[in-house]
């Protein structure tokens, strides 16, 4: 009996914790939706379910003669892809080496991406706009691209190695006693075994450009230029902060196509991101 009533209490407060956590997660997200359909520009009346949901603040976004969004979000898509392809590729080839390969320097190297990994892009933003500079690169997408790409090798590099040390280097000598070459084993036998990390590391690098504000602020001076969250910045302080319902519409639409990569890439992310870990 007394277990039975246990079993009861830890059940209940185990549902209860999960409410309390949705409630946190989703809370800010209706309450974020239910602003950009409220009429007006304040969000001092804004609320889960508004009384007059209107769409307008989404079509004024649209309109090319009212915004410049839907270039913002070409612009920012651009970014994010770009960056996702050259951020997986790099660090595949990097990982790999890492991993299969026993060279001089190998065990620094691993040690100098650790390091580098704990430092925030922010605290070399001056390095950053004076290379830009020096380089002729300040206001343009292939500098940010550069930027964001640098920045996820360190991290991404590590947990794709540790991943890929827990695929058997046996697949790699059978394939070598068949003939396959180097870049044939990577290409056709671990890369198709590694697509889990390939997937968490897609989804990191294509979000980043998505929430990154600071370096794409110092970097882009043209309008025409921003991206989302720059635009969407810049668009509130000219109207002195009053077109917080549009700014939250933009917002809203921001989460759309990482929601529809993450529904797309959903089944690799569990076993990515436990084998990840693995210490190499």
């Amino acid at each position: 009996m007394n277990q039975k009533r246990q079993r009861i209490i830890n059940l209940t407060l185990s549902y209860v914790v999960i409410i309390i956590m949705a409630v946190i997660i989703l809370y800010p997200i209706l309450w974020i939706i239910g602003s950009s359909l409220n009429p007006g520009n304040s969000l001092s009346g804004s609320s889960v379910i508004p009384k007059d949901a209107t769409f307008a603040h989404y079509k004024d976004l649209f309109n090319t003669e009212k915004s410049n969004y839907l270039l913002w979000y070409w612009n920012t898509m651009k970014i994010c892809v770009l960056t996702m392809v050259a951020s997986v590729a790099l660090v595949s080839f990097t990982a790999y080496s890492f991993s299969r390969y026993r060279f001089i320097g190998r065990k620094n190297g691993l040690m100098t991406f650790l390091i580098l990994q704990m430092i925030p892009n922010f605290a070399a933003l001056i390095a950053i706009y004076v290379l830009a500079v020096l380089t002729d690169l300040l206001d343009t997408h292939l500098a940010l691209v550069l930027v964001y790409t640098g920045g996820a090798i360190p991290m991404n590099t590590y947990l794709m190695k540790g991943y890929l040390d827990t695929i058997p280097k046996e697949l790699d000598e059978s394939a070598r006693m068949d003939g396959a070459g180097h870049f044939r084993i990577f290409w056709q036998i671990v890369m198709p075994l590694a697509k889990p990390m390939i997937a968490v590391i897609a989804l990191f690098t294509f979000i980043t450009p998505f929430t990154d504000f600071i370096l794409a602020r110092i970097l882009l001076r043209s309008e025409d230029k921003f991206t989302l969250a720059v635009g969407l910045f810049e668009m509130i302080s000219k109207q002195f902060g009053n077109e917080f319902t549009k700014f939250a519409a933009g917002a809203v639409l921001i989460a759309i196509p990482i929601s529809i990569l993450f529904l797309s890439l959903q089944k690799y992310f569990i076993s990515g991101l436990t084998a990840g870990g693995t210490k190499g």
